[in-house]
């Protein structure tokens, strides 16, 4: 089976971490020479490697595996995970100096289930660190900021994005042109681990190549939308989204369309204009009954904005 290339260039030592901030790369091996952490709060966009840190962190600092308890939190966010899992978890003697609770996802958690998780982390603070990840920070109840040091991690920017995309291709002599792997970066950007993927996924007799958008996978309709941006043709970018993208994937068009202005827009007056569009409907879009709608909508606000 092929090894997936998400996993092999995963880090797993600090010094294989690619930091954005000099000034956090130093806490953390501050953290690491001390051999001990508060408790955390990874925040930043999908992909950009808050899980990977934190796993860095717990396997840096000597954690025993006894003392781990990682949970998805997007799949298991309820009272009752606090209750059962965390408290059970938290309430027995650690084998090392601390135990560890990595919550992966923690802006999924329910309001009550934070209240309950403040509880277990002031009852617990003197032998158990927590360490949560999040995608919204303003998803944290403020009970929880106060009690967790904040820690965002700021994405690559695009040049220094496609050129670690680009040296992963040329560690595997895979052959390929700029422009097609600027379309795959600009289809996932921020999102490093999709956009692994994805590249991996396209590449035909060791040449990374340009599939066809028609297929309706998301990786490949994305590829189609990127083009269609580029070429000013919004409204046929519409339909394609709406031919093919999931609603649960509508939140992630919001954020691509506010990532990639520079790629469509032209002037500051474009750029602010398509802001408050996208601010408008990422704001309907947990109001309104049908958010294709809505979306669509946005974008057409957008076409029109571009072509005054």
């Amino acid at each position: 089976m092929k090894e997936l290339w998400v996993e092999k260039y995963r880090p797993t030592k600090v010094d294989e971490y690619v930091f954005k901030d000099k000034a956090q790369r130093s806490q953390v091996q501050n953290w690491i020479d001390d051999q001990g952490i508060p408790h955390l709060l990874f925040s930043g966009s999908p992909g950009t490697g808050k899980t990977t840190l934190a796993k860095v962190l717990i396997a840096e600092l000597s954690v025993e595996k006894a003392d781990v308890l990682y949970i998805n939190a997007s799949r298991d966010n309820g009272v009752e995970m606090i209750r059962k899992r965390i408290s059970a978890f938290s309430e027995t003697m650690p084998w090392g100096e601390f135990k560890v609770i990595l919550l992966d996802e923690a802006d999924h958690i329910s309001p009550e289930g934070q209240a309950a998780l403040r509880g277990v982390m002031e009852q617990y603070h003197a032998t158990v660190r927590f360490i949560l990840t999040c995608n919204y920070p303003n998803m944290i109840i403020p009970a929880l900021h106060s009690r967790c040091q904040g820690f965002h991690i700021e994405e690559l920017d695009h040049t220094d994005f496609t050129v670690r995309v680009g040296e992963i291709l040329a560690q595997n002599a895979v052959q390929f042109d700029i422009e097609t792997l600027d379309a795959m970066v600009r289809a996932n950007y921020p999102d490093l681990r999709k956009t692994i993927n994805t590249v991996q996924m396209m590449i035909v007799d060791n040449t990374l190549a340009m599939p066809d958008t028609d297929s309706g996978s998301s990786s490949e309709w994305r590829l189609g939308m990127v083009d269609l941006f580029r070429s000013g043709k919004i409204q046929d970018a519409r339909k394609l989204i709406v031919k093919s993208a999931r609603a649960d994937e509508y939140n992630d068009i919001f954020s691509w369309l506010y990532k990639n202005l520079d790629l469509y827009t032209k002037n500051d007056y474009q750029y602010d204009s398509c802001v408050l569009a996208i601010r408008e409907g990422l704001i309907k879009h947990t109001q309104v009954a049908d958010p294709e709608i809505n979306l669509s909508a946005t974008m057409i606000e957008i076409a029109r904005t571009l072509n005054e």
